[in-house]
């Protein structure tokens, strides 16, 4: 039995392993579709565990956004970014919220990732939306796009639930928006057009969330997306995985590996770095962390580790990414 501390500890100690090249390969990412979802749910629910339990990555169609609406949601992040530095830094990052700006430090390489990104988290965005007259619709746009990601979020959650023994709403009443301790998040993401360099800042360095699920939403043509499961993690094998319009890419965070026991794996990932004279354009993607609410308690059915709040276990996460910016 670990104790809260060292447990945290661990799994920044195995990230701080992951900032080498490595090498790519590719292998089976599934695509599991989501359609007839009450019928198919326990078929649904075993397709689920295999691909996460084996890979801890896995694609899904059928899931009920739009094409449309995506496409919409990006054009808001574009909107966003394209605003002037002086205007974006009136919403900065502050627990989980906000705009950062090559903020963000990956204890895998030491540096900060080629990016910006602006965090959305309903009850904490006070004074961080940009003002409507400066995004027209900006706000209620991003605002219905982030609860059709919690709505997919909760479905895929429901399965996992089921297959732990909890209640099938448990991970649903876990997440609920409706409370000021809600802190699951939309970011929006903006990497940076860069030219490959030895020893070269990367986009995003390798790692693993900490959330619960997260789902990944990629751009036809911006790729860079790699993922690696903990099996290969010494060998540092990578698979890339390329933008299908209309999927999205979903990963067990650190959040439900702890609530399941370490059953389901929290696998890491990173945003490739072009190689040396390669130059890559800027990509932008949009991920929805599905986080349980502050005050919910994390405990696995066999309680191997022991109980903490998803307040607690974030704070500790993002405050070593962060410089205790939580």
């Amino acid at each position: 039995m670990e104790n809260n501390t060292s447990y945290g500890l661990h799994e920044l100690a195995k990230e701080s392993r992951m900032g080498a090249r490595g090498i790519e390969a590719q292998r089976d990412v599934r695509i599991i579709d989501l359609s007839d979802f009450d019928r198919r749910m326990p078929v649904i629910a075993e397709q689920l565990w295999q691909a996460a339990t084996e890979i801890g990555f896995f694609q899904v169609s059928g899931h009920g956004i739009p094409v449309e609406d995506i496409n919409a949601a990006f054009a808001n992040a574009e909107r966003f970014f394209a605003l002037p530095q002086s205007e974006k830094a009136r919403h900065p990052l502050r627990r989980n919220a906000g705009w950062e700006y090559r903020a963000q430090i990956r204890p895998s390489t030491g540096k900060p990732d080629q990016k910006e990104s602006y965090q959305i988290t309903r009850p904490r965005m006070a004074e961080l939306w940009p003002e409507e007259q400066t995004l027209p619709g900006f706000q209620a746009g991003v605002l219905t796009f982030e609860q059709q990601c919690w709505q997919v979020g909760m479905k895929l959650l429901s399965c996992f639930a089921f297959k732990l023994g909890f209640p099938l709403d448990f991970f649903t009443h876990a997440h609920d928006p409706s409370r000021e301790t809600y802190q699951s998040t939309l970011r929006m993401l903006h990497y940076f057009a860069i030219s490959g360099e030895p020893d070269g800042p990367w986009r995003a360095g390798a790692h693993t969330d900490f959330d619960c699920l997260t789902l990944l939403f990629q751009r036809d043509g911006q790729g860079g997306l790699q993922v690696c499961p903990g099996k290969e993690m010494d060998e540092q094998v990578w698979t890339p995985i390329e933008p299908l319009e209309g999927l999205i890419t979903c990963n067990i965070g650190d959040m439900l590996m702890r609530w399941s026991d370490d059953k389901l794996p929290s696998n890491f990932h990173r945003v490739s770095n072009p190689l040396p004279g390669e130059s890559v354009p800027a990509r932008y993607s949009l991920a929805f962390f599905c986080q349980a609410n502050e005050d919910v308690i994390i405990e696995g059915p066999e309680k191997k580790y022991p109980a903490i709040s998803a307040k607690d276990y974030l704070a500790q996460r993002i405050s070593a990414n962060f410089s205790g910016k939580y």
